[in-house]
């Protein structure tokens, strides 16, 4: 019941097509009384020698119409039960997908792809058939079972129906208690499920790395003591779900002897005919369809009332990031000011006065040790996760007053780990826009130097590239995540460490082409290799979250602190390294 009370929101959404097939049902539990009454009525014709051709006749046509009836009701009830219920499947997967989407990053910490590919998919199953077989079970089998019981005892004898019933409350009790079991069963079962997920999808993610450590045999072992832990709960949950339908028969079976017994015994008086005797036991039989489906209903709604608690507990998640309640109403780029008196993720301190000002159009290049907090700075520009002792300004404005929508539109952003999607390289790069211009799109490209890689390809830009750019190298990923980005025309561009897979000289020519076609434009990029920030009006050092040198290029190297260092430490390294190459 309490489950019932859950979805009670979309029965009532969808009333009139659970009506239409309740009521199909209904008419089906009817017109199964016919055949079991005709064909008691013909055996004591048949006993008492008084069976007529015509009478037979008629009592052939009552059986044909019977059967068409339920033939056409049944297709009625699966269409609008069954089908109904795939339009809850719909519902809550359209609901947990927008529920992932607007997600902020610590939502991801605390929940792993394979438990919410999980719960999008076997929980999902598990309420949809709850709402279709469940259904129809609860509505099938009660009236079925009261239309029988009631037949039995108005219409032939009151008597042996209570007899035969006996039996039945003590299933009930003992169905009860598998189900209890079943319940618990199932939701490790789940849980297993869920973990099973995991391991698959970054066991297949990470399959490169595997390959290269050569620990092909221990995934394959680590896999195989994964999966008998799924296999042992699922056995266990199938385990009692296997108990329902020999307990329910076995009940039924003590009915059968209790009726043969003491039906034979009526006969014998001559209070009951053979026919009579002979529709009682077919009326019994079809008691045993009723009672296996209070157990199926049991059991399904056991799994069910698990995995919505499951979907419940997702969907009730809220967004760390929300929209102000009174938002500006128009974004435009402008100067950005960073205010920041201090930073940390879950008590971890990673940002503390930061403060420094950008104007429009500038390029600002963010460089550190890895740890440093660059990625950090750029984070709270996108607002996936707020600030609660300082302020960003854009335009005058802070961040926290403009839609988050308005925002990221503003902005184009590469990521560190570039996500390329199992697309043709023109569908990753056209995502933002499918209907991109080629020759918007062909641009794009050149500014990032790709576009001649990409033509020496079989097939061009329509080559598909595999799940997260498998069959692309490093430095082609990097540059067609950054060509997705450019073709958005974005005001302000974030490169996080996103020419770190390309050559020197490549990376020259990248830069040179942006500078050339972001003019007016705001571009913030951070690096590990200084030559890809040398260009940049403003150049910050970061170290231990604190702004430790700041200015452009000329001014950082006249101060001769980290940044003059580490500059001619990998000018040095370019410099073997050229001569090194000569010399092979």
């Amino acid at each position: 019941m309490k489950l019932l009370h859950k979805l009670s929101w979309f029965f009532r959404l969808e009333k009139k097509h659970y009506l239409i097939g309740i009521l199909s049902l209904i008419l089906v539990s009817f017109f199964n009384l016919i055949p079991p009454r005709i064909m008691g009525v013909v055996i004591d014709r048949i006993y008492k020698k008084r069976l007529s051709m015509g009478q037979l006749a008629l009592d052939i046509l009552l059986l044909v119409v019977a059967a068409l009836a339920m033939y056409a009701l049944r297709f009625i009830w699966r269409r609008y039960i069954f089908g109904t219920a795939n339009k809850l499947a719909r519902i809550l997967r359209y609901r947990l997908f927008k529920q992932f989407t607007l997600m902020s990053p610590s939502f991801y910490q605390r929940y792993r792809t394979g438990d919410l590919m999980a719960h999008a998919t076997n929980d999902i199953n598990a309420v949809t058939m709850y709402a279709g077989g469940g259904v129809m079970s609860a509505v099938d089998a009660s009236v079925t079972a009261l239309v029988t019981l009631v037949s039995m005892f108005f219409m032939i004898d009151w008597r042996l129906t209570l007899l035969a019933i006996l039996p039945l409350p003590f299933m009930v009790v003992v169905t009860s208690a598998i189900g209890r079991k079943n319940h618990q069963a199932f939701k490790e079962a789940q849980e297993a499920f869920s973990d099973l997920n995991n391991f698959v999808q970054e066991s297949v993610s990470g399959v490169k790395v595997t390959k290269s450590f050569g620990f092909q045999t221990d995934e394959i072992q680590a896999f195989e003591k994964t999966n008998q832990m799924v296999f042992g709960k699922n056995m266990r949950s199938a385990s009692y779900n296997a108990l329902f339908d020999p307990t329910t028969l076995l009940f039924v079976g003590l009915s059968y002897v209790v009726t043969l017994y003491f039906g034979g015994l009526f006969v014998q008086e001559g209070s009951l005919s053979v026919g009579q005797i002979v529709t009682f036991i077919t009326y019994l039989n079809m008691l045993v369809w009723p009672l296996q489906a209070m157990g199926f209903l049991f059991n399904i709604s056991q799994r069910a009332s698990v995995s919505y608690d499951r979907i419940e507990k997702l969907l009730a998640e809220s967004a760390d990031i929300k929209d102000p309640a009174q938002p500006v109403t128009e974004i435009q780029n402008g100067d950005l000011e960073y205010q920041i008196q201090s930073f940390a993720y879950e008590d971890e301190p990673v940002l503390s006065h930061i403060h420094f000002r950008l104007e429009k159009g500038q390029t600002l290049g963010i460089v550190g040790p890895t740890g440093s907090g660059k990625t950090t700075l750029l984070r709270l520009l996108l607002r996936e996760h707020d600030l609660e002792k300082g302020t960003i300004f854009l335009n005058g404005v802070s961040l926290k007053d403009y839609r988050l929508e308005d925002l990221r539109g503003l902005i184009g952003y590469v990521p560190q780990d570039q996500i390329l999607f199992a697309m043709t390289i023109r569908e990753n790069v056209a995502f933002s826009d499918p209907k991109l211009s080629e020759e918007a799109l062909v641009e794009a490209l050149k500014i990032c130097d790709v576009y001649e890689d990409i033509l020496s390809m079989p097939d061009q830009l329509e080559t598909v590239i595999g799940e997260r750019g498998v069959s692309l190298s490093g430095g082609q990923k990097q540059r067609i995540a950054m060509s997705r980005a450019l073709v958005m025309d974005p005001e302000i561009l974030i490169l996080d460490d996103s020419l770190s897979a390309v050559d020197a000289k490549t990376e020259h020519q990248i830069i040179e082409n942006m500078k050339q076609n972001r003019t007016g434009k705001t571009t913030i990029l951070t690096a590990h290799r200084l030559s890809a920030i040398v260009h940049a009006d403003v150049i910050l050092v970061m170290e231990n979250g604190q702004i430790k040198e700041r200015g452009n290029h000329e001014s950082l190297i006249e101060e001769k602190g980290w940044y003059y260092e580490t500059y001619q430490a990998q000018q040095l390294s370019q410099e073997m390294e050229g001569k090194l190459n000569e010399t092979i």
